[in-house]
């Protein structure tokens, strides 16, 4: 095991269960409020996926593992995602919070044995998007967004839900288009996210 990874698995072993594992590894490192996110966007994905006709397994297993990243430090992240040859984008620099999705890919192959591609391209874009975007890409993106990590309700959930009858692209693109009306209050517009809206649009 790589060696700037070792301190972000601790004494953890694995069983199989991501379902159990996910959260039991969290839980070690303190991150407690993070294993129910990611147990909420796991269950809204697996909801989502039995909607919209994708694997219900693998919805399941990138919801849990989406957030993982979070063990590793703010003001560490772009340091860790270096020694991983990750492709680090000016943005992510800015705001090294956005790169988790990209880290959480690594904890996942590394710490999980997660090799199927999907998953991993889903937990990869989970939070911004990208352009030609597949429906698991998809699926799991949106549960994020509904089965969001702060108090009380997302505040464009009603019309996500609304626009769920219509499609998944619609209640994707209404969510984007929350964010892009908001940009000028955003940290950083990471160009993934510029890139999904257009190709949706």
């Amino acid at each position: 095991m790589m060696v700037m990874l070792k301190s972000y698995v601790g004494e953890f072993n694995g069983t199989g269960n991501i379902a159990e594992d996910v959260p039991r590894f969290l839980a070690s490192f303190g991150h407690q409020k993070t294993a129910e996110h990611c147990a909420a966007v796991a269950a809204k994905a697996k909801e989502l996926a039995a909607k919209f006709d994708a694997s219900l397994s693998k919805a399941e297993q990138a919801g849990y593992l989406h957030d993982i990243s979070v063990v590793i430090p703010n003001q560490k992240r772009i340091d860790f995602a270096r020694s991983q040859r990750v492709e680090i984008l000016a943005e992510e620099i800015q705001y090294p919070m956005i790169i988790h999705q990209k880290l959480s890919v690594i904890l996942a192959r590394e710490i999980f044995d997660i090799t199927d591609i999907e998953v991993l391209n889903a937990i990869r874009c989970h939070t911004t998007l990208k352009a030609k975007a597949t429906r698991m890409d998809k699926v799991v993106f949106l549960a994020d967004k509904i089965a969001w990590d702060q108090d009380g309700k997302p505040p464009y959930l009603s019309k996500i839900i609304a626009a769920l009858a219509e499609s998944l692209n619609a209640a994707i693109l209404e969510y984007l288009n929350y964010l892009w009306k908001r940009r000028s209050q955003l940290r950083v517009i990471h160009p993934w996210f510029i890139e999904a809206r257009e190709d949706l649009l």
